[in-house]
């Protein structure tokens, strides 16, 4: 019988963010992310997109809209369905929106490469994997609140 690598160690890595949270609750060195997204209400996330992760988002409660660039390089404001997955492709510009306060479900690929942000409101620069192992990844709460 092969011994393997089990544990019954929980894991959790929770990054404040100023539009809420998210909840990493996948580990560091499994192939794929796992993330709760908590965003309060009227707060939006980057226009964004990543030139490496493939993700799916899944709004678990609340209302919000989703923006995604289509196959014509349009953004669309798309009401988000309960419970439904959004799939977002490497390159592809996108957002959420929250009009209440918000629960997501984020499934990725590795937390790689860049995620380049076209515009925020609060004014972060691009997210790096050299940023990623800061605390509030390049958010600072006493700068930017």
């Amino acid at each position: 019988m092969v011994q393997q690598d089990f544990t019954v160690i929980p894991c959790q890595d929770r990054i404040e963010k100023p539009w809420g949270y998210e909840i990493h609750y996948t580990a560091k060195d499994f192939p794929h992310t796992g993330k709760i997204l908590f965003v309060l209400a009227g707060k939006k996330l980057s226009f964004q997109y990543h030139d490496e992760k493939e993700e799916t988002i899944c709004l678990f409660s609340g209302k919000a809209f989703i923006w995604l660039e289509n196959s014509r390089g349009e953004v669309e404001k798309v009401p988000m369905d309960l419970q439904k997955g959004y799939k977002i492709s490497p390159f592809q510009k996108h957002r959420l929106e929250a009009l209440d306060d918000c629960y997501f479900l984020e499934s990725s690929g590795p937390e790689t490469g860049t995620t380049v942000r076209l515009d925020d409101d609060y004014k972060r620069p691009d997210e790096t994997e050299e940023l990623r192992k800061q605390k509030n990844r390049g958010w600072d709460e006493k700068i930017n609140p």
